[in-house]
């Protein structure tokens, strides 16, 4: 599938977009959240991909309830 080229932008761009910072979006490019595409040694993303995502629920996940008052 080719890419319209005009779509591609820088990951720095895709930060401003999102209003986050560029070391955010270099997390989500390494956990495989956004796809890179790479030209002549630089990388873009696509800015459509970079738009409509949406992070999913952060934190840490709850504790599991456990049992008040031990043996006795």
């Amino acid at each position: 599938m080719a890419n319209d080229l005009s779509d591609l932008i820088t990951q720095a761009e895709a930060a401003r977009i999102r209003n986050v910072s560029r070391e955010a979006i270099y997390g989500l490019v390494a956990r495989g959240k956004l796809e890179v595409v790479e030209i002549g040694g630089q990388k873009f993303l696509k800015r459509g991909e970079v738009e409509k995502y949406t992070p999913g629920i952060g934190g840490r996940p709850a504790a599991k309830a456990t049992k008040k008052g031990g043996k006795k």
